[in-house]
């Protein structure tokens, strides 16, 4: 909890800009739920066509939309992925058998 009298925060306070590494996860999470989200649409357009089979004239064009914003969110979200895991640092020697002796 908080002093008395004090308040908390307010969201103006807080700082605008991201740095870089927080902005990399921030798309990353984003590219993440483009790639579910398109996935759900294919995956519901193909029952649709399947299903329902529309005979609307815009249905064949439309309906792998959402399969081909699949594969290309899976291509970014992977890079994206890849340069934040590069971006993360490995623990130090020292660190790390510090740890260890820690652990045991």
């Amino acid at each position: 909890m908080s002093e008395p009298g004090r308040s908390l925060p307010t969201r103006r306070s807080l700082p605008r800009c991201r740095t870089g590494p927080e902005r990399l996860t921030r798309a990353v999470r984003y590219a993440g739920r483009l790639l579910c989200w398109s996935l759900a649409a294919g995956m519901a357009s193909a029952a649709a066509d399947l299903l329902v089979a529309p005979s609307a004239r815009w249905w064949p064009v439309l309906w792998p939309v959402p399969w081909y914003l699949t594969g290309v969110s899976l291509l970014v979200w992977a890079v994206l992925r890849a340069r934040e895991k590069a971006a993360q640092s490995p623990p130090e020697e020292d660190e790390f058998k510090d740890h260890w002796g820690r652990a045991a």
